[in-house]
């Protein structure tokens, strides 16, 4: 052991590991107890002392320099195994608590994610689940989330990604519209149908056009950037709708159409920044994911 090296203080690394962990001096200073102004300087002193910059400001956040990023791995083993000290010392054994924030679509957060969570709480009773249900990508680099199901694969090398599995969706409308469509078996007999849209509609006619789908803007009789509204209406019998295969064919009063012509493959990621990969928490949940993803019909 080198002793001569270690000349921080422990203070000033604890106040850096919670900045990088709560996103900003505030709310570190609120985890800890402590003033923002004085865990602002703990931060400083500690910037000081190792001659680099550790944060910049984006916004109201801060994010981790590439100083940063590479030292925080480091100190969060150092507070990992400073918590097991404290644990030890009083004979608990260590639990797995605080928040972990999952960001995925809105279909997987209503359709796949609430039983998964059951599951994590019952094992894990002091983690606390946040999802953030969105279509937009969540920058996992400014901690808008710790863990992200993506459907295209990132190309960030600050990010760690695990291909789950490749899912598959498809066309649905509700039985009272599928009736009114009358029997279809091929493409073709989908001119003149009502459509579903999303904000990105000309994606979707393209995509259907390269299948052989004769659909045009003028088809589209409404559209929603909510994939869940989308779906609200598909059931409703508004007009044609797209879902995943194991929405779609689950849903009571929903009609596959076409099933086997018109499938769309798409991947599975899961995603969480490189720095996070040593905290057992985030670990925890990052396996468990992938584990019940991978094994969804």
């Amino acid at each position: 052991m080198n002793w001569a090296a270690i000349r921080f203080d422990w203070n000033q690394v604890r106040a850096f590991l919670a900045t990088a962990e709560e996103g900003s001096l505030s709310a570190a200073a609120r985890a800890l107890g402590l003033t923002q102004p004085t865990l602002g300087r703990q931060v400083t002193a500690l910037e000081a002392h190792l001659g680099v910059p550790l944060f910049e400001r984006v916004g109201k956040s801060l994010i981790l320099t590439p100083s940063g990023q590479l030292l925080v791995e480091h100190v969060r083993e150092m507070g990992e195994a400073a918590t097991k000290l404290s644990l030890a010392a009083s004979g608990q054994v260590q639990s797995v608590e605080g928040t972990v924030k999952i960001t995925a679509n809105e279909m997987v957060s209503t359709y796949a994610l609430p039983e998964i969570v059951k599951g994590l709480r019952e094992d894990h009773p002091g983690l606390v689940i946040e999802i953030v249900s969105t279509n937009s990508l969540s920058d996992l680099r400014r901690r808008e989330a710790d863990i992200a199901i993506r459907n295209a694969e990132p190309t960030d090398p600050d990010l760690i990604a695990k291909r789950i599995r490749y899912d598959s969706g498809g066309l649905f409308a509700s039985e009272e519209l599928a009736r009114k469509l009358g029997k279809i078996t091929e493409p073709k007999h989908l001119a003149g149908a009502p459509w579903l849209g999303f904000d990105e509609t000309d994606e979707m006619i393209d995509a259907l056009v390269r299948r052989g789908v004769p659909v045009t803007r003028e088809n589209i009789v409404a559209r929603s950037k909510s994939h869940a509204v989308h779906w609200e209406m598909a059931r409703a019998g508004i007009g044609i709708g797209l879902n995943s295969n194991a929405v779609g064919q689950k849903t009571p009063g929903m009609v596959p159409i076409l099933a086997d012509k018109l499938k769309f493959e798409f991947p599975v990621w899961l995603v969480a920044p490189r720095e996070l990969k040593t905290s057992r928490r985030v670990r925890i949940v990052y396996d468990r994911l992938a584990e019940r993803l991978a094994a969804m019909d």
